[in-house]
């Protein structure tokens, strides 16, 4: 079954692809002291973080409310409507954590469906899966989480309160920390719970973040995540904030599996276009962690959209599996929305596919997948 939405918007915004130039000078990294940090690694205590199919206990999603970040209180009426719409979908799949100051929940709770729940713990923008908390588990029933040190997408965006959204909650679920000092986003990383990484060198091995060599980064990203083989792309550094996360362009179905969105042709011009073709060559060659050969398939590209911006962000690949769905992007492109609804329902057996329009996530510069993290049933 598929739900399509259709409200047209027209949004008014500043471009996360344009750096958020308003928002460049940092507010601290917010990181707060973490009594339950672990010793050791993830990989090292038998943790890893599971493959996003498995099941949930919630979904963690974050309130956009900093106005440095979002001057235009129009936009912000907007982006907030939409990202209540993402979370009223998942509640109806599983728990959502709606995170925010408590002194937003008024007004939040009138967009908010009664299935939301809300925990004080402020924000500054949206995107939990990059400054929110990032799951380990033991497959014994242990839970733990992993730092990944959120400094703004190095150092592009004030994070005053969303680089510290980890630390609290690990606080308030009493679970371990594992802190290899690491620093990134779990929106960088693709793991298929099995032992295998796929990643953009452009977002890791880069000094705003990380200042070791591609080798030293690697080893600290099989241990955060407890998995034993990494998959580089090139990627594109500089070219938006995120430094070009891979979960906008490819992501693991299961274990041998990865979907991804393809342009029909190369345009030689286009960074974003030979990024794609260059990370889908290097897939289709490679072998994970237990020696499978890679199936790769292919996600179309919209064209016909509602909104026209060089910089908008169209991405079907970055959708949510939350329990008992997938709750993916349409953009109003009727013959690319309907096929890319039909390739995941063949993907996801099983799952309801929930189609949504999400303009204004797109416009600054994610998808549904940005704003969502999920904590594993353990």
């Amino acid at each position: 079954m598929t739900r399509i939405g259709n409200a047209t918007k027209e949004p008014k915004v500043l471009k996360r692809r344009n750096f958020l130039k308003s928002a460049v000078a940092l507010a601290g990294s917010g990181l707060l002291p973490r009594p339950g940090l672990a010793a050791g690694t993830a990989r090292a205590a038998g943790f890893r973080m599971p493959e996003e199919t498995e099941p949930h206990e919630r979904t963690f999603m974050q309130w956009p409310v900093n106005r440095q970040v979002h001057p235009d209180l129009e936009f912000l009426a907007l982006l907030q409507q939409t990202i209540a719409d993402v979370a009223n979908a998942i509640g109806e799949f599983e728990p959502v954590a709606r995170l925010m100051d408590k002194a937003h929940e008024k007004a939040a709770r009138k967009l908010l469906g009664g299935k939301v729940e809300i925990w004080d713990i402020a924000t500054d923008d949206l995107w939990a899966r990059d400054s929110g908390p990032a799951f380990v588990v033991d497959g014994k029933g242990g839970l733990a989480l992993t730092q990944f040190n959120f400094n703004g997408w190095g150092g592009k965006q004030v994070h005053g309160h969303d680089g510290g959204i980890a630390a609290r909650i690990s606080e308030r679920l009493g679970l371990q920390v594992f802190d290899n000092g690491l620093v990134g986003e779990a929106g960088g990383v693709e793991q298929d719970g099995d032992g295998t990484l796929i990643a953009h060198a452009s977002c890791w091995v880069n000094p705003n973040r990380n200042a070791g060599s591609a080798a030293e980064v690697e080893a600290m990203l099989l241990d955060a995540l407890g998995a034993q083989k990494m998959i580089w792309a090139p990627g594109v550094k500089g070219a938006d904030i995120t430094d070009y996360h891979i979960d906008a362009l490819a992501r693991f179905v299961r274990p041998g599996v990865v979907v991804i969105q393809m342009p029909e042709e190369l345009d030689p011009s286009d960074p974003w276009s030979r990024s794609a073709f260059e990370t889908h060559d290097i897939l289709a060659k490679a072998t994970d962690a237990k020696g499978r050969r890679l199936e790769l398939v292919k996600l179309p590209e919209p064209v016909d959209i509602r909104v026209g911006a060089a910089d908008f962000v169209s991405s079907y690949v970055n959708y949510y599996v939350c329990n008992g769905a997938v709750i993916c992007a349409e953009f109003g492109d009727r013959h690319a929305d309907a096929e890319a609804a039909t390739i995941l329902a063949g993907l996801y057996p099983g799952r309801e596919i929930v189609a949504l329009d999400i303009d204004a996530i797109g416009e600054v510069g994610g998808g549904i997948h940005c704003a969502t993290q999920e904590q594993p049933e353990v």
